[in-house]
């Protein structure tokens, strides 16, 4: 049974990822510690209670398909009601459209709880959340009118309509197409595959963001436009209309996450299903990215909310098997095996992995935060280039530590663990879409160093890797004996990390790209692991005495990922410097015999 870690979240949110920089902000001027730890239980309590009770049930049911229309699990559209009937699809819309414009901090840490809850569940209204702030910062003054506020209060769903059959993270393959009517509106003609909840029984309507080529846009990416295309048309007085030309086509039968409907969808096999312009024409692809740079980080948050789950499910089962006995053990009688020390090094190995996702992706958000509410346009620029900067490692290390830690949970629990009964092998399943999904985390490697280092000229990450050394040189002069060599440790990695960096910059700067590339995806490993060192450290820093249990467990986690995860980076470091040329030099149309 799933308990949300409300008091860990807040102490991460306040303490380590710095919540007062953003309550200080005008915007949330009054936004109360009361107010806070109230939303936080809250969000914790319908998690808990609601959503994660019927995650089995989803998962076992999935989703059937009938006619072009799709049946949810049972049970799903009730929890759906009582989701928007709790206001929880509006945390973080402006209050304009009924929203709550509560900062980002506030919503991902609400979103790791109902990812925790159920992957499949969430994901639905994060993407929704997405077409929010899509269309508040895209669209018209009219689409805004009309579909705004049922979107904010979960009355539609919104859906990303990007990939098609030829064209995956290549987006300049796209083919569907729009035709401009002469009256404001498009016909819209093509395929779109993987579309997380294209059609559903949730809602009445499904607003649906497509991508799609103008009959005169230019090749490649500069010739994308975003339309807003409404799975049912909107009549005037704002009730539904007819029924528009876009159809569910089939639904994947997927590894993981059953109870979310992932949909072929096919527009304007009856004439042209109807859209609006979002934006500028051939403008589409920036207008879409607002949409997915928060899905990014909102997949991220999916990886750390398995990782809880799976972490406190795998715990709560060492503490009850019994098997075996250890040295020096008195008495009869075999002992739970939590208390083996290979599975202690399994449990502190899940506690801290999902601690540093926590971590990273909370320090995002607030990044995210910062550089909504800043006046000065200095510090606007430096927050949206920190925003930038984290993206990619938020959603990367995030997601592979929710497989690595769902499949450490499938260990602990043995033979158990491999049959479908005790529920924890769902995790593992659900949980090996998040690094493929929303940009692979290759992508998130390209996208780290061949976008985001060379921000301010190199300089962003440099003064990055300033702050972890002032953190590291915190811990080194705490004086506290239980960190042991945990400061010593910190210092190597950031050396480690930013030799690695300066190769990247400087193998940019003299064209090696294919070096760069080589290298990108061990160099994010490298950066959310001395991010997250550094995270962890910060956090048993800033555990106080009033709690000595929750600071020795913090001060034990991040000494522990010092001495195991974070020496991985020394290696890693060899790997990004030395390996382009055996990579590249790899033929893989040559078999060997």
């Amino acid at each position: 049974m799933y308990r949300a870690p409300v008091e860990e979240i807040a102490f991460t949110l306040k303490a380590v990822c710095g919540l007062e920089d953003v309550q200080a902000a005008k915007p949330h001027a009054d936004l109360s510690e009361d107010l806070i730890d109230a939303i936080l239980s809250e969000a914790g309590k319908f998690a808990a209670e609601e959503i994660a009770p019927l995650n089995s049930v989803a998962d076992s049911h999935g989703t059937t398909l009938k006619n072009g229309e799709v049946t949810t699990a049972p049970g799903w559209r009730d929890l759906y009601r009582r989701w928007i009937e709790g206001g929880w699809n509006g945390l973080s819309a402006p209050e304009e459209t009924g929203g709550q414009a509560l900062p980002q901090m506030l919503s991902a840490a609400a979103m790791e709880m109902w990812n925790s809850g159920s992957m499949a569940f969430a994901i639905g209204p994060t993407l929704t959340m997405g077409a929010i702030e899509a269309i508040e910062k895209h669209a018209s003054v009219a689409l805004k009118a009309t579909y705004l506020e049922k979107l904010t209060s979960g009355e539609w769903m919104g859906t990303m309509n990007l990939t098609e059959p030829q064209a995956g993270s290549d987006l300049s393959a796209l083919r569907a197409r729009a035709e401009p009517q002469g009256d404001g509106t498009y016909r819209i003609f093509g395929q779109k595959i993987f579309i997380t909840y294209g059609e559903h029984d949730l809602t009445d309507n499904i607003v649906h963001l497509v991508l799609a080529r103008l009959p005169d846009a230019p090749a490649g990416t500069r010739g994308i436009s975003l339309f807003l295309v409404p799975k049912f048309l909107v009549n005037e007085d704002g009730s539904l209309g007819a029924r528009n030309d876009v159809w569910c086509n089939g639904v994947e039968h997927k590894l993981g996450i059953h109870g979310s409907p992932t949909c072929t969808m096919i527009y304007g096999d009856k004439g042209g299903a109807v859209g609006w312009l979002v934006g500028e024409e051939n403008k589409g692809l920036a207008c879409m990215f607002t949409m997915m740079n928060n899905a990014r980080l909102a997949v991220g948050i999916q990886g750390l909310g398995v990782a809880e789950r799976a972490t406190q499910e795998a715990q709560a089962y060492a503490l009850e098997r019994k098997q075996g006995r250890v040295p020096g053990q008195t008495g009869e009688g075999m002992i739970a095996i939590a208390h083996h020390p290979d599975i202690k090094r399994s449990l502190l190995g899940m506690r801290s992995r999902t601690q540093v996702a926590r971590a990273i992706c909370y320090s995002c958000a607030h990044a995210i935060d910062m550089a909504a509410t800043a006046e000065d346009p200095q510090q606007k620029a430096f927050w949206s280039e920190r925003a930038g900067f984290l993206t990619p490692i938020a959603k990367a290390i995030s997601t592979d530590f929710g497989v690595e830690v769902a499949s450490i949970g499938v260990q602990i629990h043995g033979g158990m663990g491999y049959v479908e009964e005790t529920g924890v092998a769902q995790h593992l399943r659900d949980a090996r879409i998040a690094p493929i999904y929303e940009g692979t985390n290759g992508i998130q490697a390209i996208d780290l160093v061949a976008r985001k280092l060379p921000l301010s000229g190199g300089d962003h990450v440099r003064g990055f890797i300033g702050e972890l050394r002032d953190i590291a040189r915190q811990v080194m002069q705490s004086n506290r004996p239980e960190f042991g060599n945990t400061a010593e440790r910190l210092a190597q990695a950031i050396d480690d990390f930013e030799e690695a960096t300066e190769w990247m910059l400087q193998a940019q700067a003299e064209g090696r790209t294919d070096d760069v590339l080589a290298g990108a995806t061990p160099y994010l490993r490298m950066a959310g692991l001395t991010y997250g060192g550094i995270l962890l450290a910060k956090g048993a820093l800033k555990s106080g005495l009033e709690n000595r249990a929750a600071r020795t467990q913090r001060t034990v986690m991040a000494r522990s990922f010092a001495l195991t995860l974070l020496c991985d980076v020394a290696g890693i470091k060899q790997d990004v410097l030395g390996s382009a040329d055996s990579i590249l030099a790899f033929d893989p149309e040559v078999v060997a015999s």
